[in-house]
């Protein structure tokens, strides 16, 4: 089992520690890194000032966008789905007239 680590990270130049497995350091290090990227642009592109509220505007952002991407992957799960259905059904189609023909060439045989 991996053990938890400290990692300083730093988002609008204030240092935070943050604990997390030895495996998540480079997924953590990323996160803050594009969240400090996130908040600047914030912050030089709008009125809100302070820290928390510039914090909140960033995170209802980004949840808007996970959700939007979340949405996005369920449509396109849902297509795959139905795409998986439908070769489903042609295989099977084609399995029957496979058989259609198989049936069709005993019985010719049989005649000769």
């Amino acid at each position: 089992m991996s053990e938890s680590k400290t990692v300083r990270v730093s988002i609008l130049d204030k240092d935070y520690q943050v604990s997390c497995q030895e495996s998540e350091v480079a997924a953590l290090q990323k996160s803050a890194q594009f969240l400090d990227q996130k908040m600047r642009e914030m912050k030089e592109s709008t009125n809100v000032f302070g820290l928390d509220r510039l914090a909140v505007m960033a995170a209802l952002n980004l949840t808007n966008d996970l959700l939007a991407q979340s949405e996005k992957a369920n449509q396109l799960d849902s297509k795959q789905n139905e795409i998986s259905s439908r070769f489903t059904d042609q295989q099977d189609e084609i399995q029957n007239l496979c058989n259609k023909v198989d049936s069709a060439l005993t019985r010719l045989k049989a005649k000769i």
